[in-house]
């Protein structure tokens, strides 16, 4: 089955990285909402909030992804896209999808093949020292960056302390970088080579042996990054540095996995750098420093951002804090952390939610999620997503009729579509349908009455359309939706009654045409020849086609000088 996705699991840890697809595994089993289509993939997962992610298959093997997390939101291909590619590739083998969800179209041929990773390791491992000389000789003649990258690290490898640091400090140097608060793009993408060459220059220090010095190194170039950050005046303006400024946090905590730097140290070294300008930008996580810091360090850190949180609650200092927490293994802690401030629209019981049942916690889970809906009560914003996972475990334990209260309460306060189409697939489940519709459309109709829009619920005399268009009663929307329709919906209708309600579709029709007339460009030349193929459609309906040679001929007359629409009239026979 992953082959109809178009993807593998290498593929994923190809546009994760080893870091973020290793922390993908553990959200895997989190991911909600799965919807596999036609050569995309989305789903939510759960992290410092509900983030939301779409995964398309590229266009030669393999996947790119979107998450609006701050990490993926810079263009990386997150943990929350992996674990949303790891569900996929799960649901696909273990049952066949539906036919309204078909997998991904394979790009790739259906051939297994051996992953490259698992050749080159071990063909490497059979090269003998003078043949792996030799290649890497030849590679680096044939890649002036490899070379100069090798070059680096044998300088690196000789020189002393005073000297690479020296070297690191005059890369990181910021320069005119930013004058007054701008930062030149040309120069932000220079400076960020620079940064990447620092990044080369830790590694090297690793791969020498000197892996404390990394550790230095590394603290004292993300400090300088931060007065960068300031210099420039926000981070927004510095984008280019994001994925260098990454790998340097990549090369720190990898350089205190060698080294085994002091824990405490370390930890209000995190904790400085996590509080300060650039520690969001970095996308370090203290669950990754679990292993340097220990518990000792872990509650060392957890202390100094308690304190900062105290000082000023909220913000960074809350996040940190919950982070620490989470990396402790302290699920009720974490709650009550969460707890001290609860969002009146239930997401925050939903994060409560989600943590203890991937501590195993379900049935405290749904009472969590519970009392977040009841705290919610008749608000029009209740959480999308606390609803939709709440409303999941109720069907999921046999408890259709609490699902469906829920969402009766939901549309009773929503009244949109989509919460009338949740309510019908509920009812359904129930076998009650038909007198929950009556209901439904007679609270619609109630709301139309008043006409305009209600607070909080929109405008429910266009809901009310869409409803009765969603259900197939075409002539009832059409009454309902005099003077209320939007064009939108005016365009739907006459689509729909063309056959059977011609003179009616012509006049939407005709109507729709007159300010179209006024524009020029592409799009709008498109919609005016769509428009005079449907008012045709109509005119031949009614046996007036004379009628319709009379009025396209004045059409004609009057964009004469508009060579692009005649040209698309003449294409499409008009």
């Amino acid at each position: 089955m992953s082959i109809q996705l178009g993807f593998t699991e290498a593929d994923l840890r190809d546009a994760a990285g080893p870091a973020s697809f290793s922390r993908g595994e553990d959200y895997a089993g989190a991911v909600s909402g799965l919807d596999i289509g036609d050569g995309t993939i989305r789903a939510t997962v759960p992290g410092g909030e509900t983030y939301r992610v779409e995964l398309v298959v590229a266009g030669r093997p393999g996947v790119a992804g979107a998450c609006d997390c701050p990490y993926g939101a810079d263009g990386h291909f997150c943990k929350h896209c992996v674990a949303v590619g790891l569900a996929a590739l799960r649901q696909t083998v273990s049952a066949a999808p539906e036919p309204s969800a078909v997998a991904v179209p394979a790009p790739r041929p259906a051939v297994a093949r051996p992953d490259r990773e698992d050749l080159l390791a071990p063909w490497l491992e059979s090269l003998d020292r003078d043949a792996l000389l030799a290649l890497l000789a030849e590679e680096s003649a044939a890649d002036p960056d490899l070379r100069d990258r090798l070059l680096l690290r044998a300088e690196v490898a000789r020189a002393d302390r005073t000297a690479v640091r020296d070297r690191v400090k005059r890369l990181l140097d910021a320069g005119a970088l930013a004058r007054g608060g701008y930062v030149d793009p040309e120069e932000a993408i220079a400076y960020a080579r620079d940064v990447t060459q620092a990044v080369t220059v830790l590694r090297g220090l690793i791969a020498a042996g000197r892996a404390a010095e990394a550790v230095d190194g590394a603290r004292w170039a993300l400090w300088r990054l931060g007065e960068v950050y300031e210099l420039a005046g926000g981070a927004e303006d510095l984008w280019d540095l994001s994925p260098p400024v990454r790998d340097l946090v990549a090369v720190h905590l990898r350089a205190c996995r060698a080294a085994r730097p002091d824990p405490e140290p370390t930890a209000r070294w995190l904790v400085g750098h996590l509080l300060g300008p650039v520690g969001e930008v970095t996308g370090a996580d203290p669950v990754d420093y679990r292993d340097v810091l220990g518990p000792v360090g872990l509650t060392r850190a957890l202390d100094l951002a308690t304190e900062a949180w105290r000082r000023e609650p909220g913000g960074k200092a809350k996040r940190l804090r919950e982070q620490l927490l989470r990396a402790q293994g302290d699920v009720d802690a974490l709650i009550a952390a969460y707890a001290t401030e609860l969002a009146p629209n239930g997401a925050t019981h939903l994060r409560i939610a989600r943590e203890l049942d991937e501590a195993g916690r379900a049935g405290d889970a749904l009472e969590w999620a519970e009392r977040g809906l009841r705290a919610a009560g008749g608000r029009h914003d209740v959480d999308h997503d606390l609803v939709e996972w709440t409303c999941a475990r109720y069907v999921r334990a046999g408890r259709l009729d609490d699902a469906l209260t829920v969402r009766r309460g939901l549309f009773r306060v929503q009244g949109s579509l989509q919460s009338y189409r949740s309510l019908r697939s509920a009812a359904r489940a129930c076998g009650c349908w038909e007198d929950e519709r009556e209901a439904a459309l007679q609270l619609l109709r109630a709301l139309a009455s008043r006409g305009g829009v209600v607070p909080g619920l929109g405008h429910p005399a266009r809901t009310l359309v869409d409803v009765l268009l969603d259900e197939g009663e075409v002539d009832a929307a059409w009454e309902a939706a005099a003077g209320h329709a939007d064009d939108r919906q005016l365009l739907t209708l006459a689509d729909r009654m063309r056959d059977h309600r011609p003179a009616d579709a012509l006049g939407v029709y005709l109507r729709l045409l007159e300010p179209l007339k006024q524009s020029t460009g592409d799009q709008a030349y498109n919609e005016v020849t769509r428009l005079l193929r449907s008012i045709r459609a109509c005119h031949e309906r009614l046996g007036t086609a004379e009628e319709f040679s009379h009025r396209l001929s004045a059409l004609r007359a009057e964009f004469k000088r508009r060579p692009k629409l005649m040209k698309l009239l003449d294409e499409n026979g008009l």
